[in-house]
């Protein structure tokens, strides 16, 4: 097995994202994205240990809301996770291109997107390990950059990379903070250990940024927005958006909870909610109209991502385009 590098997807922190074509017996050719360690982390014990931990995790997670991983390879000393290629765009992007449209989501939309996420975090949080026993998964990362939309519909959760699960991931929660600031939950902010309830509060971090068109929690520094996570008063987001009904108000304030006792329990509940909300007079969003929207916003090839893309070629790029790379596990 084979991958060649055809251009680079996306810049975090910690990992760089490409789009690749695998290549396998007989003109096979899959279009994947291959995920790496930045070159300043690809020689820490640590980031390779969680970095394969990730991909030993995510590998077993089979859902249409979770993007998909095929393989764990290593070529010329880096480690890389070969994923679902989403032709899409993250949430990011997308709230982005509404903004310099002068644009606003449809509130139904907005509840179906956070609904596909809390889908894809009921199963991943209900997950099992082989011998039946919780795996405990908290992916701690719910937030804008984490969601992709594909250019048919489809919401997928991705970067499980600072998730916690037992015996897949290296985790000193307590001592650091993970997590983006403006969408982690008052316990990641206050150094607190998380459960599964964390990411539900991110989810309606992500839900009332969708309707709002801005994260209320958003401040100049990041430490300035964790603050705001532990002390804003949650607003009524009836007085912010005259769109927002009681009852959408209601799953706001119970998602957004500080009391862990008081916030949604498990993302099956708030899953139900949110679909009862959209779909209880009958037709609501599907895949479909989602796909549309985003088709008549970014056309049918959007590669907003690359363009904006800064930074070096990377050592996998180079040994790509020279040698081509062998995915060995």
């Amino acid at each position: 097995m084979r991958y060649d590098i055809v251009r680079k997807i996306f810049e975090g922190g910690m990992g760089i994202v490409y789009e690749a074509e695998q290549h396998g017996a007989r003109n096979f050719v899959k279009r994947v994205a291959i995920k790496i360690i930045r070159q300043h982390y690809a020689k820490q014990k640590q980031f390779i240990d969680n970095f394969i931990g990730e991909a030993r995790l995510v590998a077993d997670l089979i859902h249409t809301n979770i993007v998909q991983t095929y393989h764990l390879g290593h070529a010329n000393d880096v480690y890389f996770i070969a994923m679902e290629f989403i032709r899409g765009v993250n949430l990011e992007q997308f709230s982005r291109h509404m903004r310099d449209k002068n644009r606003l989501l449809a509130v139904e939309m907005a509840v179906f997107i956070a609904s596909r996420v809390a889908r894809g975090l009921a199963y991943a949080h209900a997950k099992l390990d082989k011998d039946g026993h919780p795996l405990g998964i908290v992916h701690r990362d719910v937030s804008f950059k984490n969601i992709m939309i594909a250019m048919e519909g489809d919401v997928k959760l991705t970067d499980f990379g600072i998730a916690k699960a037992r015996g897949f991931l290296t985790d000193n929660e307590g001592e650091v903070v993970a997590g983006k600031a403006d969408f982690m939950s008052p316990e990641q902010a206050d150094f607190k250990i998380t459960d599964k309830r964390s990411d539900l509060f991110s989810v309606g971090v992500v839900l009332a940024s969708l309707l709002l068109g801005f994260n209320v929690f958003k401040a100049n520094t990041p430490e300035e927005s964790r603050k705001r996570i532990l002390t804003l008063p949650i607003p009524d987001f009836r007085q912010l958006d005259p769109r927002i009904d009681d009852r959408l108000n209601e799953i706001l304030h119970r998602a957004l909870n500080r009391d862990l006792q008081r916030r949604y329990p498990d993302a099956a509940e708030l899953l139900y909610d949110l679909e009862h909300y959209i779909y209880h007079a009958g037709y609501g969003p599907t895949n479909e109209t989602l796909g549309k929207m985003i088709r008549e916003l970014f056309g049918e090839n959007p590669h907003l991502a690359a363009a904006a893309a800064k930074g070096g070629t990377h050592v996998l790029e180079r040994a790509a385009r020279s040698t081509q790379i062998s995915g060995n596990p």
